[in-house]
């Protein structure tokens, strides 16, 4: 059985076999350590959207995608009980949805401890994807 070649976009190879397959997906690039798995997940306000493995600079902290969150926010995820895998649907389900009241281009889902913020652009072009999930506790008072 011929293996089918992913085409490769500006976020690397692009993989289309996970399509309302947020799981494997993230599984998956976490294994690829690069690319994108489009339509992941789809979610009535939004439409589908993308996961993109992303970049995580150590020193600033700052970065995208699923390389950023796994970097940055995996030990919160996990004080919580979940793998990232599993806790990136349940929050892309179930977040309250809104749209940033500081960039009209991002999508917020929201509940009491977390918040992942889809992004509806790549370089000025139409692309909805994952671009952060972090934790909220930290700002709400013990």
């Amino acid at each position: 059985m011929k293996k089918n070649t992913p085409q490769i976009g500006e976020l690397g190879p692009i993989y289309t076999q996970f399509q309302d397959k947020p799981k494997d997906a993230i599984k998956h690039l976490r294994k690829m350590k690069n690319g994108e798995c489009t339509n992941a997940l789809f979610r009535e306000e939004i439409g589908y959207i993308d996961f993109v493995w992303g970049e995580h600079n150590d020193e600033t902290n700052n970065g995208y995608g699923l390389k950023h969150i796994i970097s940055k926010h995996e030990n919160e995820i996990k004080e919580l009980g979940f793998e990232v895998e599993d806790f990136i649907p349940i929050v892309l389900q179930c977040g309250d949805y809104s749209i940033s009241a500081q960039d009209s281009e991002k999508r917020v889902l929201e509940g009491k401890m977390f918040r992942a913020v889809i992004q509806t652009k790549w370089k000025g072009q139409q692309k909805t994807w994952l671009l952060s999930v972090f934790d909220l506790r930290k700002k709400s008072p013990k």
